[in-house]
């Protein structure tokens, strides 16, 4: 047989699947080799996964009205002298299980930061495109918004709002849709932190070449800016968004340790924080620093994640 008629019938190299492509990609080759970022990732992958799993696992619900007996409040965790079998992590002042509190208020600040995040993401992101495309006076006027706007810190802004709020709706109606209006307040008060990024890459993009062939098809200026300007700016968005997650639900923690977040009926990590605080000192520590210390890991290892994603998007810094 000639080498013509072999190299004829040789199979035809297979096409890598999405996956493939995926797996040998520099971001997950530079995820493979940074141990602390795999270590981060695992940690917070495994506290989403228990927290959203809370009303299969956890072993009891802190609503049901049913399963809260004040008799058995402030009991110590396992490993401390007279604590109960039952409540590995002890019980808080209201009698309720601490290990499913936690679960349960740690999905309940997850949400609240990624939602929160994706409203700043939404607002930010419109503005800036439209400032930086648009530019001329209504990039003045964006833009001079968004100088007031970082000119407040976001706790500032959050308290007076939350206040206000409180004391025009009462405490009931407060308390129902806590959760709305700490995601409002939250994405509210941090936009500016995209539109400023997205403004700074649309004004890079729109002078070059590509964006004059799509003007000259007669593209409009909708498509120009979400097909083809918008992915250019999707790798500092991922960044700001890792950070701004983690802001978000320390936002939520401070606002609910102050009284203005959720109330102690609906548990997150802030309001169990601030519950046990009055506790503290006659010796019920585990309320305060059982939920702090989640806080504090759930935070770090996002934050962790957010500098290898920076590390591994910005060429400058990337060494593969």
């Amino acid at each position: 047989m000639s080498e013509q008629s072999i190299d004829t019938h040789a199979p035809h190299q297979a096409t890598p699947s999405r996956w493939e492509k995926i797996w040998d990609s520099n971001m997950a080759y530079s995820f493979r080799r940074n141990p602390v970022a795999m270590a981060s990732m695992a940690i917070f992958l495994l506290i989403a996964l228990l927290s959203f799993l809370a009303p299969v696992i956890a072993p009891y619900d802190p609503y049901d009205p049913a399963s809260i007996d004040l008799m058995n409040s402030e009991y110590p965790p396992a490993w401390v002298e007279g604590a109960l079998p039952e409540f590995a992590l002890g019980t808080d002042d209201q009698g309720r299980d601490l290990l499913s509190t936690i679960l349960y208020g740690t999905r309940l600040s997850i949400i609240i930061g990624l939602c929160a995040v994706a409203l700043q993401a939404f607002l930010g992101i419109s503005i800036g495109l439209i400032a930086g495309y648009i530019g001329g006076r209504t990039d003045s006027l964006l833009m001079r918004m968004a100088d007031i706007q970082l000119s407040f810190s976001t706790l500032m802004v959050a308290i007076i709002f939350l206040a206000v709020t409180q004391a025009l709706f009462g405490s009931e109606t407060f308390n129902r849709y806590a959760v709305f209006f700490l995601i409002a307040v939250i994405g509210v008060a941090e936009w500016p932190q995209y539109a400023r990024t997205v403004r700074a890459t649309v004004l890079a993009e729109k002078k070059k070449e590509y964006i004059d062939s799509a003007r000259v098809l007669g593209f409009g200026p909708m498509r120009i800016m979400l097909r083809h300007i918008l992915p250019n700016s999707l790798s500092p968005i991922f960044v700001i968004s890792t950070v701004q997650v983690a802001n978000a639900i320390i936002s939520e923690a401070s606002l609910s340790f102050l009284g203005l977040g959720m109330p102690p009926s609906q548990p997150s990590l802030g309001s169990l924080i601030s519950a046990g605080f009055d506790y503290i000192y006659s010796g019920s520590w585990w309320i305060t620093v059982i939920p702090g210390i989640v806080l504090v890991v759930l935070v770090l290892v996002i934050n962790l994640l957010g500098d290898w994603v920076r590390d591994v998007l910005n060429p400058k810094l990337y060494k593969g």
